[in-house]
């Protein structure tokens, strides 16, 4: 299920547990209108435990569900206020929702760009390879007998050798989970929108009541394996030393940024303000850069093609202008 998908379920299961109609009864309706997927066949058996009589935290633990869904329903029925907490989720999944599909489209439109200068650059040395070959030359030789011929052959099909394998890169940069988790921490754009990812979930936490380090110890096994994992237990590592001002736990780090600790600190003991303000600021960010990057992706993939096409024709042409020579010598001779 997509983001958005969850959110307005968040949003209509908040609604109807808030009418008083029970948990189990209202995941079994919106169940049913749900499209057939990993996730519903996940919330059905939620379903099914809580009509057998399981408690949520029980039953929310035993299924496949997203780490901090689970763990919020955990704290909505500990704190009596389930509504709330799928409330402030549903808001939490829309607003990945809108970063992450900037984010989708700006990973996708290089990748379409690079298989298509792929095929076109192929295309063009299949072709002109062909026509740089054809030449017929006085007295019975072949084009392959042009002094420039082996350098043309390298020259024609050295374009699209590169960006095969520069299409392949980033085809693995998007497909494999490991190399997004290392690269969303460190590419522009991404790397904003991730840290407004930490600070709205650390902000959901905090308002639904749980513990500073509880909050950042579910945090850190949501970022387990990636920069931020690390900074995160450097906070758990501090707090636990009685540092307890945000700006003393988070100082000296790389990964989050000076302006990210300084906006949480000016909060001062409503950290999940602080927390809700700094994920605001980097989710404009992340959209700000988004939008440059997109504007500027067409120019540059036009000026890109430009320059494989005239790459490709220089050498041809090279071999064009030597084939008149020797004709215009024979002629003279």
């Amino acid at each position: 299920m997509k983001n958005d998908e969850f959110s307005f379920f968040n949003q209509q299961l908040a609604a109807m547990v808030r009418d008083g109609i029970p948990l189990e009864t209202a995941l079994r309706r919106l169940c049913a209108d749900i499209r057939r997927s990993p996730l519903r066949a996940e919330l059905e058996k939620l379903e099914a435990d809580l009509a057998r009589g399981a408690p949520l935290r029980e039953a929310a633990a035993a299924r496949q569900l997203p780490y901090l869904y689970r763990q919020m329903l955990e704290v909505g029925a500990q704190s009596n206020n389930l509504p709330a907490v799928l409330t402030m989720l549903a808001d939490h999944y829309q607003r990945r929702h809108v970063v992450w599909t900037r984010l989708k489209g700006l990973m996708v439109y290089p990748v379409i760009v690079l298989v298509g200068s792929f095929l076109l650059s192929w295309l063009l040395a299949f072709l002109l390879s062909k026509i740089s070959y054809s030449f017929q030359l006085p007295f019975g030789m072949q084009g392959p007998y042009i002094a420039s011929a082996p350098i043309t052959y390298i020259a024609l099909w050295s374009a699209p050798v590169l960006i095969g394998l520069a299409a392949v890169i980033a085809c693995a940069a998007v497909a494999m989970p490991g190399m997004r988790c290392v690269l969303r921490w460190r590419l522009p754009a991404f790397r904003e929108a991730s840290l407004a990812q930490v600070a709205s979930a650390l902000a959901l936490m905090l308002r639904s009541g749980v513990p500073l380090d509880k909050a950042l110890a579910l945090m850190q096994q949501l970022e387990q394996g990636t920069p931020a994992g690390k900074a995160i237990s450097r906070w758990r590592e501090r707090l636990a030393s009685g540092l307890g001002k945000f700006d003393e736990m988070a100082s000296g780090g790389k990964i989050f940024p000076p302006l990210f600790v300084w906006t949480v600190a000016q909060s001062h003991e409503d950290m999940a303000a602080g927390f809700q303000r700094a994920s605001e600021i980097y989710q404009a960010r992340a959209s700000y850069r988004t939008e440059l990057l997109l504007y500027s992706a067409l120019p540059c993939s036009v000026l890109a093609l430009g320059a494989v096409i005239i790459t490709q024709l220089q050498p041809v042409l090279a071999v064009f202008v030597e084939y008149m020579g020797l004709l215009w010598n024979v002629g003279d001779g």
